[in-house]
């Protein structure tokens, strides 16, 4: 570990795109200005962990989705409804519906 001291707006430059800057000190507590570009992601430590164990959990349970698709797989048809193709079983298309009976024609009056 590097281990660097700096003074009030004095700067630390990380690579050629990457600077951080002391902006204040007060007490125990220094707050520091980091400039860097949209490509890094700048995070506190625990904001770091807590986003790498939501997507590790994301990853394991896409996994466990994975699984279940293999034991009952579906197709997807246009505009995101899933269709079972076990067993060439579908469930019904509402789309699909039986046309409404014709109307009785009116009565002309007389």
């Amino acid at each position: 570990m590097l281990v660097l001291s700096r003074q009030r707006d004095e700067t630390i430059m990380i690579g050629d795109d990457i600077e951080i800057t002391v902006v204040d000190i007060r007490g125990d507590k220094v707050r520091l200005g980091i400039t860097a570009p949209a490509r890094v992601a700048v995070h506190r430590k625990e904001v770091y962990d807590a986003i790498k164990a939501e997507n590790e959990q994301a990853s394991r349970a896409t996994g466990e989705l994975g699984s279940l698709q293999r034991l009952a797989p579906t197709a997807v048809r246009p505009g995101g409804r899933a269709a079972s193709l076990v067993a060439g079983t579908r469930p019904p298309d509402p789309q699909a519906a039986e046309p409404a009976p014709p109307r009785p024609a009116a009565r002309k009056r007389a």
